[in-house]
């Protein structure tokens, strides 16, 4: 089995967000993918030294794309982000994000790696495992390297981002009686 240079499968602190895994989305008007931001704790270095030779993997083999020349990374976009830095949103706090797209589903499944059916069970602010594969780009006069979309184990819950709650989290039950008042 040769071993893929450019693909990461994520640490287990791993948390989804603007997650679009079930049904693909058109964003900004754009074809139709499957998506989600993978926000990865600062501290998950392991995970983040995968991700940094994925990427330099990546450039490696996009040499072509580059016009046959290497080029500075801070001179081409890369998909791994600054929370901190990027985003005005307390879930990206203390994180690193990754966005990653596809054009065909991902897998899910859960820790015992069986499918997950309930749509309800894979959200955004879940954590989850997720393989990420890194490739070169040349489109428009934009260079870079993005982030393709692989499949997604989900690890535990997590509080929902977005706003979003559970109904029970929002209701209480009611007897019956209660709606003849």
């Amino acid at each position: 089995m040769t071993m893929n240079k450019t693909k990461v499968i994520t640490g287990k602190d791993t948390r989804l967000s603007y997650f679009n895994g079930w049904e693909p989305k058109s964003i900004n008007g754009g074809p139709e993918r499957y998506s989600v931001s993978v926000l990865i704790p600062k501290d998950d270095t392991e995970t983040l030294e995968q991700i940094e030779k994925a990427i330099d993997a990546a450039i490696e083999e996009g040499i072509g794309k580059f016009g046959g020349k290497k080029p500075n990374k801070k001179a081409i976009k890369l998909p791994l982000r600054d929370g901190d830095t990027e985003r005005d949103d307390e879930a990206y706090k203390g994180h690193y994000f990754i966005n990653a797209n596809s054009v065909t589903p991902p897998q899910i499944v859960d820790k015992a790696v069986k499918p997950i059916l309930d749509r309800n069970e894979v959200y955004s602010g879940c954590y989850a495992r997720v393989s990420l594969n890194f490739y070169a780009f040349n489109s428009n006069g934009n260079k870079g390297v993005a982030c393709g979309l692989g499949n997604i184990q989900k690890i535990r819950d997590g509080e929902m981002l977005g706003g979003r709650t559970n109904a029970t989290d929002d209701f209480t039950s009611l007897e019956d009686d209660d709606f003849l008042a």
